[in-house]
């Protein structure tokens, strides 16, 4: 058996795809941090806005994090009134949750900052640039997916 081929950081696409996740979420977390809110709580409220009446579960996986996770998180939300969760489980145990005109709010302000890194990141690229990145995102994605 030989020896394993090395990575050479420099030209790994994988490793540069970490570097700018970790610059987008640090870039992320700079501009919502003025609101009070991780990247992790915009994921959720953001979620919300989109498609309210989404579970724990369902927004523990939108926002890449564990179910026990967004609990403390959607607890933490509730008690600064941005969240509100049913009282009483509408099918099976699913306590639906909807946010509230203050968690609209925030996250109408959030969104605009969000908007303002990714335009930021994106500034450097052409229309045609973004769209092929955009394209290529996608299929790299899906090929990881389909395994």
């Amino acid at each position: 058996m030989g020896q394993p081929e090395e990575i050479d950081l420099p030209t790994s696409l994988g490793y540069l795809l970490k570097v700018a996740a970790t610059a987008l979420r640090v870039a992320m977390e700079d501009a919502l941090r003025p609101l009070g809110l991780t990247v992790t709580a915009y994921s959720c409220l953001e979620l919300l806005a989109q498609r309210p009446g989404l579970s724990n579960s369902d927004l523990a996986r939108g926002a890449f994090v564990t179910r026990q996770s967004m609990n403390v998180l959607l607890q933490t939300l509730e008690r600064e009134g941005l969240v509100t969760r049913a009282a009483t489980a509408v099918e099976g145990r699913v306590l639906p949750v909807t946010l509230t005109e203050a968690g609209l709010r925030r996250r109408e302000e959030a969104s605009a900052r969000v908007k303002s890194v990714e335009d930021r990141m994106l500034s450097d690229l052409s229309a045609s640039d973004r769209t092929q990145a955009f394209s290529l995102l996608t299929r790299m994605t899906r090929a990881l997916q389909e395994g």
